[in-house]
């Protein structure tokens, strides 16, 4: 007689199944997910009922906090079925159980949301990648290439990356700009932010004198007969330029500087909005007006910069207090 065959791993009850799908067309239909994160919650909740049929729980009133935590550790620890995650993804993972049993509580599926003091992962914090002063600098100062840098996309270009720096825009925000969004006789610019938050911000001497130039000697060239209507940034066609188009400018500009392209320290179009704030921040400005100026609507969002300017402090106190060092 042969070895027993090994049993069938136990499968999640219809009950679990049930709630879990009314939680995923809740995140369609009201919450608007997009495919992708909708794809992650589904996986990430497909591995959960997994581990409470394999607990023998068929309905998800019977799961308690013990539960859920034993769960969430488990992300990060991995189990004979699954890796370990990473702590971002974990996080995701972690949120997708517990937004489960919030919505389970609301509609009445479970008298009690066993999730609510149960603590998600802490994905660690990531500084925003700053570049120096002197970097910036040689940055904008090859920005129009090699070509014709008067000619209309050599003054694009460098229009375009003072503009980023000198605003501290997203890109978005910079592609999305119209002429009329413009006042260069005051040095201000309208910024048509994340859900409707618009704000004025100063241009800045440079940039406003880079677009200057290029509105009156490299946009007329563009226009043609293009559709890029108001917009300030005109692609080679006269249509509007593109996130993808204003990346690439980016990142040939980065290359003739000598600054990386690649991997995690990478040079990006949040790289300038970053190092816009860490400067504002190292000269002195207040971090509630830096978050007027970046459009942050939590003053929380901000304060990460204020962790890459208190490194910078450390630094200058080491090379410079006679004291520092032991």
């Amino acid at each position: 007689m042969g070895p027993a065959e090994p049993a069938a791993p136990a499968q999640p009850s219809a009950a679990l199944r049930r709630v879990v799908r009314g939680y995923l067309d809740h995140l369609t239909v009201e919450r608007g997910l997009s495919a992708n994160t909708l794809s992650s919650y589904r996986r990430d909740l497909e591995r959960y009922l997994t581990t409470l049929a394999a607990a023998g729980i068929e309905d998800l009133a019977a799961v308690g906090p013990a539960e859920v935590t034993e769960h969430v550790a488990r992300l990060r620890e991995g189990d004979e079925a699954h890796p370990p995650l990473a702590a971002a993804s974990a996080a995701r993972a972690a949120s997708a159980v517990r937004g489960l049993h919030r919505f389970a509580a609301r509609e009445g599926v479970v008298g009690r949301d066993a999730s609510r003091d149960v603590r998600p992962p802490v994905p660690p914090r990531r500084l925003p990648r700053a570049l120096a002063v002197t970097e910036v600098l040689r940055l904008l100062e090859t920005a129009a290439g090699p070509g014709d840098p008067a000619g209309p996309l050599g003054l694009r270009d460098r229009a375009l990356l003072e503009f980023l720096y000198g605003t501290g825009s997203r890109i978005s925000e910079a592609v999305g700009a119209a002429v009329d969004d413009l006042d260069l006789t005051d040095g201000v610019a309208l910024l048509r932010g994340k859900g409707g938050r618009n704000r004025l911000v100063p241009i800045g001497g440079y940039a406003t004198e880079a677009l200057r130039a290029y509105l009156a000697r490299g946009r007329p060239d563009l226009v043609g007969a293009g559709r890029g209507g108001p917009a300030v940034f005109l692609n080679a066609r006269g249509g509007r330029l593109s996130r993808q188009s204003a990346w690439s400018i980016l990142r040939r500009a980065a290359e003739r500087a000598g600054l990386p392209v690649d991997g995690a320290a990478a040079v990006s179009p949040h790289t300038l909005r970053h190092s816009y704030a860490t400067h504002l921040l190292d000269g002195g400005a207040d971090v509630r007006v830096v978050q007027e100026l970046l459009g942050h609507a939590s003053v929380t969002t901000t304060q990460v910069y204020t962790l890459v300017t208190v490194d910078r402090l450390r630094e200058v106190y080491a090379t410079s207090h006679p004291r520092a060092l032991s």
